[in-house]
């Protein structure tokens, strides 16, 4: 058994294929995010994962739809989407596979 501490990784991945991975592997990835209220993250997509993500708590908008505490959202590899947290939010987010380099910043989008 070993222990480790979610504020030693790096923006709340801990599983996935990046070093300071506890548990490290190409098949998935996945993060809890604690995030305040105005956080954001501008439009993008991946080209070969796909995203899915459960909000814990709070309230974020994904192309402007609203998603609340329980909502599941599931991004395509190639799907655009910027990302934004109206009301204080926990969520865990799943990519698979685990992919490095595989977010593209865009504004169009698919």
């Amino acid at each position: 058994m070993r222990k480790s501490s979610l504020d030693k990784m790096i923006r709340g991945w801990f599983i996935g294929n990046f070093p300071r991975a506890v548990y490290r592997t190409t098949e998935f990835e996945v993060a809890v995010k604690s995030e305040k209220a105005g956080a954001r993250v501008n439009k993008h997509f991946h080209k070969v994962a796909s995203e899915i993500t459960l909000v814990v708590k709070g309230i974020i908008l994904f192309n402007n739809k609203r998603f609340a505490e329980g909502d599941i959202i599931v991004i395509a590899p190639g799907e655009a989407v910027d990302y934004r947290v109206v009301k204080d939010a926990v969520t865990v987010i799943v990519k698979v596979p685990s992919v490095q380099k595989d977010k593209y910043y865009t504004e169009r989008g698919k």
